[in-house]
């Protein structure tokens, strides 16, 4: 084989009082990390919430984890939102995309190197961006100021456009995480420091991805006004 291929399946639940694990949405997603170093990682994401999103996307990094490029589509509530192309180098970050609100919109946007990290709000793809943190400092918290996302809503539920962003990751530390997929060594991380920079401040936001080099996310918990958990549930390698 030239290259290595996982399947997943990630759950949404509720963590509210009236909807305590009620099933609020499901993921399922493709990463196949190519002979040459660099990833591919493609998702179909439902949220069941209303009005409804279902989303549609894929992401390739390079060997460095950085972006090369992705893909977005949306409907809300049964409904076309959007989709788009998304490129990215060290010079420019640009996006071809055509939305039910704007029509067709070009954005290019002069970067003084290629984004750390690139956000489509596929759950999987938050799993990756874990790996923008600097492991041999140890546990603490670095702050990430060249970062991108496709939406600035939470749910990923406008656009898609180009949306630069900033935040902190905490890397809590290494713990064992047992989901429904199985006992994995992971990485403990936590979201922190988004105050300001969107729409509504982002909840806190606790991540476990796998130890071993491929980020692949194992679950996840928002507290707030989300309350909301995420959890690995299938997985084959």
């Amino acid at each position: 084989m030239t290259h290595q291929t996982a399947f997943g399946r990630i759950r949404y639940t509720s963590k509210k009082p009236d909807r305590m694990d009620a099933e609020r949405g499901r993921e399922w997603f493709t990463m196949t990390k190519h002979s040459g170093g660099s990833r591919t990682l493609t998702a179909h994401c439902e949220i069941d919430d209303a009005p409804a999103v279902i989303r549609d996307v894929s992401v390739t990094v390079g060997q460095d984890w950085r972006p090369n490029d992705s893909s977005v589509r949306l409907t809300v509530g049964g409904d076309f939102v959007g989709s788009g192309w998304f490129r990215f180098s060290d010079t420019e970050a640009e996006c071809q995309t055509f939305s039910a609100a704007e029509g067709r919109l070009e954005q290019r946007v002069a970067v003084a190197e290629k984004p750390r990290g690139f956000g489509n709000h596929a759950i999987a793809s938050d799993g990756w961006l874990l790996n923008c943190y600097d492991l041999s400092k140890g546990p603490g918290t670095q702050f990430m100021n060249d970062m991108m996302i496709s939406s600035p809503d939470h749910r990923g539920a406008t656009g898609p456009t180009i949306f630069r962003l900033g935040f902190g990751i905490e890397f809590v530390g290494e713990e064992k995480c047992v989901v429904a997929a199985g006992s994995f060594a992971s990485l403990h991380f936590r979201i922190v420091g988004t105050d300001g920079q969107l729409p509504e401040t982002h909840p806190p936001y606790d991540m476990w991805c796998t130890a071993d080099g491929d980020y692949i996310f194992l679950k996840g918990a928002v507290t707030g006004y989300m309350m909301t958990h995420y959890e690995l549930v299938e997985l084959q390698r």
